[in-house]
């Protein structure tokens, strides 16, 4: 634990800071059917390792959905968001409705210590806000990144992390199956080096095209047939 520990403090002061993308956090692009689209997380979902959220998870999940539908867009994001915090998030923000929801949060809670009987307790929080509060109708939960991969962290804290961020994972597909209308996306995609963003640790431009990819995938496998609220 000691060594645990100290290796945790060495690669957070020695870890590469890299700012959120710059860019616009909410628009309209395309024509056809209305979409309404929340994308809520942490640093990942806020761009961090590129330079502009026209190539980070929003710019390219709009870019793709746009091809479709009249996609309506809005980002609320923050490096360090943790499920607590996201709560916390939800609550400051005017009341509006939206068809889909994706979720991009885990990571800090993982490596923050969060005991995992409260992040399912707060996942679940958060869907529930989510459906009850911003009539979100489908929501799409992106898997908690395999940590023991990440070539930033040394080991054994690597190993620590991934086990921890695999237990989380497999709690946060449970979730979503007792959840209804909310699918987990697992992070199946190797971390190749071209994958990870110079930090060692965020996406890099390619792979946020990939997860947009899989997710808007996700999204066209799942029609809203229902009518709107």
């Amino acid at each position: 634990m000691p060594l645990i520990v100290s290796q945790g403090l060495w690669v957070a002061a020695r870890a590469t800071r890299l700012p959120e993308a710059a860019g616009p956090r909410q628009g309209q692009s395309g024509q056809g059917t209305p979409l309404r689209l929340l994308i809520l997380g942490d640093s990942s979902a806020a761009g961090v390792g590129v330079d502009h959220q026209d190539n980070a998870l929003s710019g390219r999940l709009v870019a793709r959905l746009a091809a479709t539908h009249s996609v309506d867009w809005h980002l609320w994001a923050r490096s360090g968001l943790t499920t607590s915090s996201a709560l916390r998030l939800l609550a400051a923000q005017e009341t509006r409705a939206f068809d889909i929801a994706v979720l991009a949060l885990g990571v800090n809670d993982v490596k923050n210590g969060v005991h995992l009987r409260r992040w399912q307790t707060n996942y679940q929080r958060l869907i529930a806000v989510l459906r009850t509060r911003l009539n979100v109708r489908q929501i799409y939960a992106s898997g908690v990144p395999p940590l023991g991969s990440f070539p930033l962290l040394p080991d054994p804290l690597r190993s620590v992390l991934g086990a921890r961020a695999d237990r989380f994972d497999a709690a946060l597909g449970a979730i979503c199956a007792g959840a209804g209308h909310a699918h987990h996306l697992a992070f199946d995609i190797p971390l190749d080096p071209q994958f990870v963003a110079a930090d060692g640790f965020h996406p890099s431009a390619v792979l946020y095209d990939i997860w947009a990819a899989q997710v808007a995938a996700a999204i066209h496998a799942h029609p809203l047939t229902s009518a709107a609220p």
